[in-house]
């Protein structure tokens, strides 16, 4: 199979979007949240829902599906609502966790598919997202000229540079976690979970 993106491109765009994943927002404070308070693992889910969320907003921007886009558009309201409201528990259940004083295996009882669906409802709830696609990917390739094939580079492109640098953030707090005490494990769960809260409130009011 033959692709229409050479080497260069295919850097280029990898670099970008590696740029792009690092820079501070509210999907590495919910990657670095779950690692911190519930262990790396939860990181790592949280990582995959946001990636995934990724996955899905480039493929409709890739292949211009207006139809498909100008339906989600109509169920953007349930995916914000459900999303933020879903946060907003999230944060609340984080605010009135309890920590043992003990070891440094010890984590904030949490399932993996809330921390799959805290990352995946974060991205989905950005309905910008289609659009940003659509304004990104024209400057490394041409969308009249794109394959199956090419879709496939930029899926695998956007598993290994966002999903790297996601992972990178979530080991770096699930690491820094191990060094603090419970005490103080508490007072930045309380914090953590109020950014939680206040990301919620924010998915469910804006415009």
């Amino acid at each position: 199979m033959q692709s229409s993106m050479t080497f260069s491109s295919i850097a280029a765009l990898f670099s970008a979007m590696i740029v792009l994943a690092s820079i501070p927002s509210v999907s590495v404070l919910a990657v670095s949240t779950r690692a911190a308070t519930s262990g790396f693992i939860h990181g790592v889910f949280t990582t995959i829902g946001i990636v995934l969320g990724d996955i899905i907003f480039i493929i409709i921007a890739i292949w211009g599906l207006s139809f498909l886009a100008g339906t989600m558009g109509s169920l953007f309201f349930l995916i914000k609502y459900l999303g933020g409201t879903y946060l907003i528990l999230l944060g609340i259940g984080l605010c009135q966790s309890k920590l043992n004083d003990v070891k440094t295996e010890e984590v904030i009882e949490s399932s993996l598919l809330s921390s799959f669906m805290t990352g995946l409802s974060i991205t989905l709830a950005d309905q910008k997202a289609t659009l940003f696609y659509l304004g990104f990917f024209p400057a490394f390739l041409d969308l009249s000229k794109i394959s199956y094939f090419d879709t496939g580079i930029i899926i695998a492109i956007t598993i290994v540079a966002v999903g790297g640098v996601k992972l990178g953030y979530a080991f770096m707090a699930a690491r820094a976690r191990l060094l603090i005490s419970s005490k103080i494990r508490k007072k930045i769960n309380i914090a953590a979970g109020c950014v939680m809260i206040a990301v919620g409130v924010f998915l469910v009011t804006k415009a």
